[in-house]
């Protein structure tokens, strides 16, 4: 049913339906914020956001602090038609300036993770590539995401201790989603129904995204390599081989990326001569499209924080569901949870029965009959320019590597 919602009253309509229509019924059709907040030199990293799913009337999100490895997520969800704003429960967002500043608060709740502060932009969002695959014939990912590094200004708190996160040493990151971007058991169909995924192509292996703030300068770029380490197009979520780029401040410089190669240095697996897929520093060499050499250099400030107690993924919901599922309450459902994942890596089972048997699309390399690493990781950031000119600040790297990879050794 078509009904009008307070986004209606904008002059913004693309197509002639009321914002309460989206133009799919496929259940993994959604759309959602990521919004983070770090300090190396704290060992903080926290991160917040949501994700609608119109087709399951669900609106579901989550506050997550990881302090040197001790993670702590608090988890909301409510039906969505039913109150079109983006608060849920003691949680809100609040647009204050599109595409620069947007104000975040988590009141007082059972988890004692609260936060008020401002996220703004330090430079324009980066609009990723147009992203689709394609499984027998059918969109399996058909999605639009722009990433955006910016500050905060105002306080971020859980048990016994509060930062004021406006202060030197803090960046922030953030991205924005929509589309189909890849199913989302259990609200998808069984694979044991549907004849073997189609296979062809190149297999993506490792996937380095980054977002980051260093003086001046701050910018996204993300690459993708098969087995070999060649960058190429994947018929898969995130695709595109090498995009990005660099900004000086809002508006003085715009520079984009063409290229990008890496060298990495990962921790050892005890007793073995086999890396463990941990990082511990990366220097990745750019060039700009004046042809010109940019390197950074990422130290990983603290163990990488663990997405599956997000509510991405099936058994990240105590019930064993997701976002996307309804977890008994059309007003407001909430729950949390603390895990210490200093020690990496380590044994993870889902919620429930749906966490157990959910597929390798979903896993982000993971197989939860073998001990697993996070992914997510807090960096102190270099910047070295190529008139001479360094700069110091931080950022987040997301690093997948699933299955073999030659250049480093993964079997």
């Amino acid at each position: 049913m078509d009904i009008l919602t307070p986004y209606d009253e904008y002059p913004c309509h693309q197509v002639p339906q009321p914002f309460s229509h989206i133009p799919s019924t496929d259940l993994n059709w959604d759309e959602g914020y990521y919004f983070g907040v770090m300090n190396p030199d704290e060992q903080v990293m926290f991160c917040t956001g949501f994700r609608i799913n119109p087709n399951t009337d669900m609106i579901g999100g989550y506050a997550l602090i990881n302090v040197g490895g001790v993670q702590r997520t608090f988890r909301f969800s409510r039906c969505w038609r039913r109150e079109f704003n983006t608060r849920i429960g003691p949680f809100r967002m609040e647009v204050i300036e599109p595409l620069k500043t947007i104000r975040l608060a988590l009141d007082d709740n059972e988890s004692g993770i609260a936060f008020d502060f401002l996220w703004k932009g330090t430079s324009p969002a980066f609009l990723e590539e147009h992203h689709t695959a394609t499984n027998r014939g059918r969109h399996t990912t058909d999605q639009r995401r722009y990433s955006q590094p910016g500050v905060a200004e105002g306080w971020l708190a859980w048990p016994d201790q509060r930062w004021d996160v406006g202060q030197p040493g803090w960046v922030a990151v953030r991205d924005h989603s929509w589309g189909l971007y890849v199913e989302r058991p259990p609200i998808a169909p069984d694979p044991k129904w549907l004849p073997p995924r189609d296979a062809t192509g190149p297999h993506r292996v490792l996937r380095f995204w980054a977002v980051f703030t260093t003086g001046d300068w701050s910018g996204f770029y993300h690459l993708h390599e098969d087995a070999e380490g060649a960058q190429q197009k994947f018929n898969d979520v995130f695709g595109t081989p090498f995009a990005g780029k660099l900004f000086k401040g809002w508006g003085e410089e715009e520079l984009e990326l063409t290229a990008g190669r890496h060298e990495m240095e990962f921790e050892r697996l005890p007793n073995s001569s086999e890396p463990a897929k941990l990082l511990k520093k990366a220097t990745l060499h750019l060039t700009d499209n004046r042809g010109r050499p940019w390197m950074q250099t990422f130290e990983t400030a603290s163990p990488p924080w663990v997405t599956q107690t997000m509510g991405y993924t099936p058994g990240s919901w105590k019930d064993g569901g997701s976002f996307h599922t309804y977890h008994g309450s059309e007003k407001l459902a909430t729950e949390w949870d603390h895990f210490d994942f200093r020690e990496q890596p380590f044994d993870f089972t889902p919620y429930g029965e749906a966490g157990k048997n959910q597929p390798d699309s979903m896993k982000q390399g993971a197989n939860y009959s073998e001990k697993i690493y996070g992914v997510e990781y807090l960096s102190r950031i270099t910047t070295y320019a190529p008139d001479g000119s360094t700069s110091v600040g931080a950022g987040q790297i997301e690093l997948f590597i699933n299955g073999t990879y030659k250049p480093y050794g993964f079997k």
